[in-house]
């Protein structure tokens, strides 16, 4: 089984983010960190491969860095990395992200896509829908436990009141929750094979996408800073000021 993993390189979310102040884009540093879901789409991927005896492939879209964060997916157990870090395609928004995915993906050739539900600098939630539907391929979102067997994956998809139980044949494109299994530590011998572990580099011209980021930010400004409570002396008749006030705020 072909699997290809969605990942991402972010900015350590244990140091602030800072943004650029002539672009208003986020600054990205050379070493970056592998996004914490899609540590949880790598670890499955694995999982799913080695009982398949297939291989799992790191696809990643963004500036490349010292390749820290996607050392540590090669490091987990991952064969290879495709990468498309391209100046031109910065500034891209989820729609342009996902073409240029979708592309590398099918240069590649694949079984099963997973992703993590959303990236944690970017939170739009959307990008690997756009990426099955450009494949052309079922998306099943939102899994809390997968299983692919016999040419079809099975996902479990929790709701409010139990699971939800997904299938569709392959390939298909799965996205996975936090917590859908247990990440692996990479281990010493890991991180010293990543060292030599394969990683291809495309811009958006070798996968034939045009690079047309349709975003620009304008302008950012600080949130507001929160203005203090309001605090009430209870004189026996408090809950009728705090009624008061909550119908002010049309909460009743």
């Amino acid at each position: 089984m072909r699997v290809v993993v969605c990942a991402k390189q972010i900015p350590d979310p244990a140091n602030p983010y800072r943004l650029d102040p002539q672009t208003n884009y986020l600054v990205r540093p050379n070493d970056q960190v592998l996004d914490d879901t899609d540590r949880y789409g790598v670890e499955m991927g694995l999982q799913l491969a080695q009982k398949a005896g297939g291989a799992v492939t790191i696809v990643s879209m963004g500036p490349t860095g010292s390749m820290q964060g996607l050392r540590q997916a090669l490091a987990m157990g991952a064969e290879k990395a495709i990468v498309i870090d391209d100046a031109e395609l910065k500034g891209s928004d989820a729609l342009q992200t996902a073409r240029v995915l979708a592309e590398a993906i099918k240069k590649e050739g694949f079984d099963l896509v997973i992703a993590g539900t959303e990236s944690t600098d970017g939170y739009s939630g959307v990008v690997p829908q756009m990426v099955a539907e450009l494949l052309d391929i079922p998306a099943l979102t939102y899994a809390t436990q997968v299983e692919a067997t016999e040419g079809k994956v099975t996902i479990h998809r929790q709701t409010a009141s139990g699971y939800d139980v997904v299938e569709a044949a392959l390939p298909a494109l799965v996205s996975v929750t936090a917590g859908v299994v247990e990440p692996r530590y990479p281990t010493f011998k890991g991180i010293m094979d990543a060292k030599k572990k394969p990683v291809d580099n495309h811009s958006a011209g070798d996968l034939g996408v045009t690079a047309s980021p349709a975003e620009k930010v304008t302008e950012v400004t600080n949130a507001p800073t929160r203005s203090g409570g309001t605090k009430i002396e209870d004189d026996g008749e408090a809950f009728q000021k705090i009624v008061e006030l909550l119908a002010q705020k049309k909460v009743i």
